[in-house]
């Protein structure tokens, strides 16, 4: 057998599907790297407080993609066999999961903004300015589920344009939103932090309006209506437990573990707090094309999977895993490159800038690993239904190697923070020995 497909329409569908989704993440993640720029010519506090706030919803996002990485794997399947009832009916139970969850976490960060942020930082002044972005923001989050859930079950029958188009609407209004709210313009008060959080909150209504606009008046494919979402019914809620639950639990331990992350690095001083947030949110836009591999890769082996062509499952897989390394391979080459021109548009201390610029160096190795393990496990393992060794593979790594060995580091042996934010991303590299038995 072959190491590469011969088939042009098995090119020609990966890569289109990855570059419209990497294109769509990339746009979408650039509304994150907007606020922490934009923030970052603020203020630093600013910065480090919206920092440790989006750790929650970095926690909602990640449960989010769980559920519609569930959903996208069902739904590709019935896709396969051109059965569209079903899909509107898983549609169902991921729109209720998504939209019960966020709206928990949204009371939550609501009543008790200060109580969650200091999970994630003992630093006083950080959980002060945080608290304040973080009451505002969470009127986002019941808008956010929503949003990602049609786009995902629309990803599901390769409907993916409509995604870059909201996203790019998104990041043009959040950009504009921020520059009038944060530095106070065209006669209003400069509302720093806050500014930011109300920017987004309103970018977040408009991608909503945007998508169920789309749903209800352009899309010809699944012609969804508000009665699809009225009923769940039992067979298919047991449909997604079994193959959708462990995406969905594997999703929210990551995004359980990027806390922990978070908290660990946020009790190593507001530096390390600001320089973490910079290197992580370039890095969640380097790696747009990686999640974008994913993605495409898990529509294409659901696909095949649902017509019944395993021997054509095989050959994808092999293909698929040489095109990850050499995606990585480039991402951490760009990233390495772009290193330095992305720094400077920060005002923010000359240490914190000397350990961002470390992080961002880590990554440029772990990056490699990521790009290949992330769309082999997530992509290939997932799109073929094999959802749970996904979740034992990120308990296993995380929380029994990485996060104890990582607080040893900080608390116990105090390494230099450098060592302990590489002890925080080597799973990715070990990741894939697993990635490449599997």
């Amino acid at each position: 057998m072959s190491l590469f497909v011969k088939e042009k329409k098995f090119y020609k569908s990966f890569f289109t599907l990855t570059f419209i989704i990497a294109l769509q993440n990339l746009v979408a993640f650039s509304v994150n790297l907007a606020d922490s720029i934009m923030l970052g010519a603020y203020s630093e506090l600013s910065l480090s407080g919206a920092a440790v706030s989006n750790q929650i919803q970095f926690l909602l996002q990640m449960v989010v993609n769980g559920i519609v990485g569930g959903l996208v794997v069902i739904a590709s399947q019935y896709w396969g066999k051109k059965q569209i009832t079903p899909i509107k009916k898983i549609f169902a139970v991921a729109f209720w999961l998504a939209s019960g969850m966020s709206f928990m976490l949204a009371v939550l960060a609501f009543f008790i903004p200060e109580g969650l942020m200091g999970l994630l930082t003992n630093e006083a002044a950080v959980i002060k300015e945080g608290s304040q972005y973080l009451k505002i923001i969470c009127f986002s989050y019941v808008m956010f589920a929503i949003t990602h859930v049609i786009l995902g079950v629309f990803r599901s029958v390769e409907t993916v344009k409509i995604g870059f188009w909201v996203s790019l609407t998104a990041l043009f209004i959040n950009i504009s939103l921020n520059y009038v709210l944060i530095y106070g313009r065209f006669g209003l008060p400069a509302m720093g932090i806050r500014g930011a959080a109300i920017a987004t909150l309103i970018a977040r209504f408009f991608e909503l309006a945007l998508v169920v606009c789309y749903a209800v008046f352009i899309d010809k494919k699944l012609l969804l209506r508000f009665k699809d979402i009225l009923r769940v019914e039992m067979v298919f809620l047991m449909d997604f437990k079994r193959t959708g639950l462990p995406t969905v639990l594997s999703a929210t331990s990551w995004g359980i573990a990027m806390a922990v992350q978070g908290a660990i690095l946020g009790r190593l001083g507001a530096s390390t707090i600001a320089a973490s947030s910079i290197a992580t949110t370039i890095f969640q836009v380097a790696i747009v094309v990686a999640g974008g591999s994913s993605n495409s890769s898990n529509v294409i082996i659901g696909k095949a999977v649902g017509h019944g062509h395993l021997d054509t499952v095989k050959q994808y897989a092999k293909t698929l895993q040489i095109l990850f390394l050499f995606i990585g391979v480039g991402t951490s080459l760009a990233l390495y490159a772009g290193k330095l021109f992305i720094l400077d548009f920060y005002h923010i201390s000359a240490e914190t800038e000397a350990l961002a610029g470390r992080f961002i160096i880590v990554l440029c190795i772990t990056v490699i690993g990521t790009s290949y393990q992330m769309p082999a496990l997530t992509g290939i393992g997932a799109g073929g239904g094999d959802t749970k060794f996904v979740l034992f593979n990120d308990i296993v790594f995380m929380w029994c190697i990485v996060l104890p060995v990582s607080m040893l580091s900080a608390f116990v042996f105090k390494w230099p923070v450098i060592v302990t934010f590489t002890c925080l991303k080597s799973d990715q590299i070990l990741k894939c020995a697993v990635a490449v038995f599997k």
